[in-house]
């Protein structure tokens, strides 16, 4: 026995005791040697733990609502600490003590059943080797060993080789099959769970490490299970395609019925317990909204302009009437071409030049020559 085997030896007991109840149970509708009873045996133990981590999971939740409620602080935080992230880290953590706040809670849940996860694995490994392990007699561990899934062994890897597939009674295309679908599914399972957490019950205005942490997960979690997959046996993959279905549901319960505030979730939850009439609200706030509503209803929005009437109102007065200068000019054209003669406050015309007779060009450019007197004749 390794050091491994050693440590985990009271897991591996508590492992194998379990399934080797679940499978008397199931031993009483199938047959005790088929991929049924086994496989479901792994189910309910997955079931089982999942049940016993649901403290956890209530604690992953005070967390997370922790965190949203320490959102407003984290961004004072980090527009205060902008060009000094070291300094903001330190702040982060300060924040996080005088709160009592665990970024890492929601990891609890997969970390408590790690433990577990390894044991079943080393349990696996030892029943595809024909070793009794834990509980398990030497015939229970023959009667899992050749038990199969959809022509898959339990105990079979997708990285096996045919003769020792063939040694389990199988074929490896089957073997690999039915590995690659669980995988896939295992890998896509994990990603929805993520991407829905971060899409419908995180607030996405405010940036956290926190958010930080989910994203990584989000693409973390399938791509280390599609890596290693491949290595693990059809009982542990039962076992890890359990779990992440549950850990969907349980998600999409939590979503419907207590999403996190602030998030699109619970926007849409306020929305139809408000239409429903289920929803009590502050008067103050209901008449805040609706104060802010009738006002949007009786903005008008301006009316177009042609480019004419735009043009017209850049005039000075703000319109296109025409302003006092330009009536006082076009005033003091009138009386002089009715009077004929220079009204008060005008110069009069020099000598020689005709009324409505134009300068000259040398007139214009400032070189004009006085006007000669009129010769006599």
């Amino acid at each position: 026995m390794n050091f491994l085997d050693t440590i985990l030896s009271p897991l591996y007991t508590a492992v194998s005791w379990i399934i080797v109840q679940f499978h008397s149970l199931f031993s009483l509708v199938f047959d005790q040697s088929s991929g049924w009873a086994w496989g479901l045996s792994i189910f309910f133990l997955v079931v089982l733990i999942r049940i016993c981590l649901i403290p956890l999971f209530v604690k992953q939740i005070k967390s997370t609502r922790n965190m949203q409620a320490l959102q407003p602080k984290m961004k004072a935080i980090q527009e205060r600490y902008k060009s000094d992230k070291q300094r903001q880290s330190e702040e982060m953590m300060k924040l996080y003590k005088e709160t009592g706040t665990n970024p890492l809670s929601s990891c609890l849940p997969i970390l408590a059943q790690s433990p577990f996860f390894i044991a079943l694995f080393q349990v696996l490994n030892h029943i595809a080797n024909n070793r009794p392990v834990g509980v398990l007699t030497a015939e229970q561990v023959d009667s899992a060993r050749n038990a199969s899934v959809f022509g898959a062994p339990i105990a079979a890897k997708f990285l096996d080789s045919a003769d020792k597939v063939a040694e389990l009674g199988a074929a490896l295309t089957d073997v690999r099959v039915v590995t690659v679908i669980m995988i896939v599914l295992m890998s896509a399972s994990q990603f929805y769970t993520q991407r829905q957490l971060m899409t419908k019950n995180v607030d996405l205005t405010v940036k956290t490490p926190f958010m930080q942490q989910q994203k990584m997960l989000m693409y973390v979690f399938p791509i280390m299970f599609a890596v290693f997959g491949i290595n693990f046996p059809v009982g542990v993959l039962i076992y890890w395609l359990t779990t992440n279905v549950w850990t969907l549901g349980q998600q999409m319960f939590v979503i419907k019925r207590n999403p996190t505030p602030g998030s699109l979730a619970y926007k849409e939850r306020q929305e139809k317990l408000r239409a429903a009439g289920k929803l009590k609200e502050d008067p103050k706030e209901v008449e805040t909204r609706e104060a802010v509503e009738a006002a949007r209803a009786r903005r008008q929005q301006p009316k177009r302009q042609s480019k004419s009437q735009r043009q017209q109102g850049n005039k000075p007065g703000g319109s296109g009437e025409p302003t006092s200068l330009e009536k006082q000019d076009s005033g003091g054209e009138a009386s002089t071409g009715s009077s004929g003669g220079a009204t008060a406050g005008q110069q009069p015309k020099k000598a020689g030049q005709k009324p409505g007779q134009k300068k000259s060009g040398q007139q214009r450019k400032g070189g004009a020559q006085r006007p000669k007197h009129p010769s006599k004749k």
